[in-house]
């Protein structure tokens, strides 16, 4: 059995916990903490005693404890076995974490799930050393940064995940616009992670998100990105989703040119982006309601003809004679004079529907004249 008379730490710089190789100690040994140091005495999965900056030996009389423990006499020397632990006190601040795959968060203003990586740095200070070394270290000889963040892998990838959907919810912010939050999402993050550290003797002195991003091939991801694209597109020209489905909508009648509508469509479109718009398209309905399929306009009365017509329904002009008349009709119930356009007779109210005493066309009110032969309706 080999006997030591000094113990001092001889680990790595960046670690967190280092285990004196050795377990032969004795009440003569000299025990050496540095500063930023702290060492525990276990014995039998036990910690006895914590000793700061200094040195210190290992009699009963410094270790009141180990007389009950090992039942040694006061001011004897004998020897005992115990595990002495070094405890790194200081704070490191650079420890990297990231999450190895995308997490799926659902974007609160779009509603769609998005594939988010993030990445950042966080600083820790070893609190309780008996907390942290009972509950973390166990076994192991030794516990260093890249150990740190493999036992909290599972945790903070988990609270990212939280925090990050909880801050969009709240905020109502898309998951592509969330670089613009990070000093206020790292401080979220922070105090989300606080009590877990805690819990493990650790102190989070720090935290920081440097990135959040997502996969730019992602299909969802473009899908977002298009439509904030066209959603910017339409805010500087100064329109709509409804008015561009409109457009879209015109453009299609307009190019087909099998479409009875494609020159009132052709001739909105032309005057869409204008103020006359609106009563353009109302014109245009009502010619289409009107069962009117595309053609000449009357010089008389400005009504449209169909392709087929030679003379106007509505005044009677004759296409083919430019001096052709434009008379009015008289009511067949009280023979009163009916203005051009009419439905209804000003006199009696009558409801008025014209047969074409010629060839049998029937025709309403709005006709002085028949569509089909031009005969004059009296």
């Amino acid at each position: 059995m080999a006997l030591f008379n000094v113990i001092k730490y001889n680990g790595e710089p960046d670690v967190f916990a280092w285990k004196y190789p050795d377990e032969e100690l004795g009440t003569w040994t000299q025990l050496v903490v540095s500063e930023s140091q702290e060492a525990v005495l276990f014995k039998g999965g036990e910690a006895l005693d914590v000793f700061k900056r200094g040195t210190h030996t290992l009699e009963t009389a410094n270790v009141p404890i180990l007389n009950k423990i090992i039942n040694l006499p006061f001011g004897g020397k004998s020897p005992f076995t115990a595990e002495v632990w070094y405890v790194n006190k200081a704070s490191s601040l650079d420890i990297k974490w990231g999450t190895p795959s995308p997490i799926q968060i659902q974007d609160p203003k779009f509603g769609l799930f998005i594939p988010v990586r993030s990445n950042g740095i966080f600083g820790i200070k070893i609190s309780d050393s008996k907390e942290f070394l009972t509950k973390m270290v166990g076994t192991l000889p030794s516990f260093d940064k890249p150990g740190l963040v493999k036992f909290f892998r599972g945790i903070y990838i988990t609270k990212v995940k939280d925090a990050i959907s909880t801050y969009l919810l709240k905020r109502q912010i898309s998951v592509l616009e969330i670089n613009a939050y990070i000093d206020e999402l790292s401080q979220f993050l922070k105090e989300q992670l606080m009590p877990v550290m805690s819990e493990y003797g650790i102190e989070l002195v720090s935290f920081y998100v440097n990135d959040v991003s997502v996969p730019e091939d992602d299909t969802a991801v473009k899908k977002l990105k298009d439509a904030l694209a066209k959603k910017a597109e339409m805010n500087i020209l100064g329109y709509n989703y409804q008015q561009e489905r409109s457009f879209d909508t015109m453009e299609h009648v307009a190019g087909n040119p099998g479409s009875i509508s494609a020159p009132f469509m052709s001739a909105g479109m032309g005057l869409g982006m204008g103020t006359g718009f609106g009563n353009t398209l109302n014109a245009m309905t009502q010619s289409l309601n009107l069962g009117q399929e595309s053609g000449a306009v009357c010089p008389n009365c400005h009504s449209v003809k169909r392709n087929d017509q030679r003379y106007c329904g509505t005044c009677g002009y004759d296409f083919t004679n430019p001096t052709g008349p434009n008379l009015s009709q008289k009511c067949p119930g009280c023979g009163g004079s009916i203005p051009v356009n009419a439905r209804f007779c000003p006199e009696c109210g009558k409801n008025i529907t014209i047969t074409c005493s010629k060839c049998g066309a029937t025709m309403n009110g709005k006709s002085n004249f028949c569509p089909e032969c031009g005969e004059k309706f009296v």
